[in-house]
């Protein structure tokens, strides 16, 4: 009786293991079954992991590093290799290499202007792709700001060599520049490729930036006109005290302007031809590079302008004599066509595809942007160093702006253009370029005696 009783709980206990096994093994296949359900290569992964995770370190740092050389490879391709323009880039270390062995600054000048434009376009570019990440309020802040960081980085070159009629004259130039060649061209472009009819813009935006152009010449009138009619209450004191309380008047107004431009009032700067612009752009417009790839080229290419704006600022005086071509001329016509080289090809693109809003504001936003930020942002730097940078850039200079200004502002009156508009804007440059190659400045005469 006690063996059959043993025998029993011992099958008793090999039924009860048996099921347990059973049990055990259907949940096993049940997780099993939910766990692929859930990931489905889950059981992959955790042979791949015990069978290769000796080998997953250096794989992946080899798939890091190759990413990492593509990337690089990319970047380089979109940004030095892709442009046609970019054929100037070697013109810059060619500078450097002649002023080092031979010194003659006319070669020098002409050296680093070539290789100065594409440097600047480049800028533009990068700019862009960053405004692709930043969105549009901050993307026009950048656009803005680094559209003219040659004419700035330029500036505060002369001015560390004391060259304070060529800052005057260049930022001077450069307003001339954005507002009769580089709108005028714009409207001609675009008249021509959209013949049938007039192309439309935002009158209230136009109108807005007129008077600030306007506020501009005011703060450029009074300092000369106080200096030519010999009114000042402390001679040689006043004048630059006036020159530096406007400034800070005119950086307050500036300010102002950027904060209603950006969120005051941001349907006064909407398009007027296309009610889907905004979603053309974002299909045209995506971006070719990453964000911080952006900054690092931005950080790199500002680098290369400040070295190549160090050679063509020392080499100015002597080019001029080298090349028997004024001063005035050298700074009021040619340094801002380099510096304004991005913003000349981005604006007639956009008016050639019937985008003139944007074209409106990469051409008079900038000139605002230099007459109420750049121009009193240098008179403060010089302020810092030492420098008695001032608001009198002369009569000729001063009257030179001040008919500019009247005439762009009848020609955006309308809110439209063609390319009749355009050709004369083109023309009355030309004007402006052969009076400057026959000024004699008077303030460089009496600098040199």
């Amino acid at each position: 009786m006690d063996g059959l009783r043993s025998n029993d709980n011992k099958q008793n206990i090999d039924r009860h293991s048996r099921a347990e096994m059973g049990s055990f093994s259907e949940r096993t296949i049940l997780e099993f079954e939910d766990e692929s359900l859930v990931s489905p290569v889950s059981l992959n992964r955790k042979n791949f992991s015990i069978e290769h995770s000796s080998s997953l370190g250096g794989g992946s740092q080899k798939l890091c590093y190759g990413n990492m050389k593509n990337r690089v490879f990319h970047s380089l391709k979109v940004v030095v290799f892709s442009a046609k323009i970019n054929f100037l880039m070697p013109f810059g270390p060619l500078a450097i290499l002649v002023s080092s062995l031979t010194g003659h600054h006319g070669w020098v000048f002409l050296l680093s202007l070539l290789g100065i434009i594409p440097l600047a376009e480049r800028l533009g570019y990068a700019t862009e792709q960053l405004a692709c990440y930043t969105g549009a309020t901050v993307g026009g802040l950048l656009n803005a700001t680094f559209g003219n960081a040659t004419e700035l980085i330029i500036s505060i070159y002369a001015l560390r060599r004391g060259m304070i009629r060529v800052v005057q004259q260049s930022l001077l130039g450069s307003i001339l520049s954005n507002m009769l060649l580089v709108l005028g061209c714009a409207f001609f472009a675009g008249g021509i490729v959209v013949s049938k009819r007039e192309q439309v813009f935002s009158k209230a935006s136009a109108t807005v930036n007129s008077g600030l152009l306007l506020m501009a010449v005011m703060g450029l009138l009074f300092p000369a006109v106080l200096r030519s009619t010999h009114t000042e209450l402390h001679s040689g004191k006043s004048e630059l005290a006036l020159s530096r309380f406007s400034s800070g008047i005119m950086l307050v107004a500036y300010a102002a302007y950027l904060v209603f431009q950006l969120k005051s009032d941001k349907n006064l700067y909407l398009p007027v031809t296309e009610e889907d612009t905004e979603e053309s752009l974002d299909d045209e417009d995506a971006p070719e590079i990453s964000m911080w790839e952006s900054i690092i080229w931005l950080f790199i290419l500002t680098i290369w302008i400040s070295v190549l704006s160090e050679y063509l600022v020392n080499a100015i005086e002597g080019a001029s004599v080298a090349m028997n071509i004024p001063v005035a001329f050298i700074s009021v016509i040619l340094l801002p066509i380099v510096g304004n080289a991005a913003e000349h090809a981005g604006a007639i693109m956009f008016a050639m595809k019937d985008k003139l809003d944007i074209s409106l504001g990469v051409a008079i936003g900038s000139s605002t942007q230099i007459s109420m930020f750049g121009i009193p942002f240098c008179v403060v730097i010089g302020w810092i160093m030492g420098c008695p940078m001032d608001l009198n850039f002369q009569l000729f200079e001063t009257a030179t702006l001040f008919i500019t200004v009247i005439v762009v502002a009848f020609m955006l009156q309308d809110g439209t253009s063609n390319y009749l508009k355009g050709l004369m804007l083109i023309l009355c440059y030309l004007i402006v370029a052969a009076s400057f190659f026959v000024h004699v400045d008077p303030a460089s005469v009496e600098d040199k005696t």
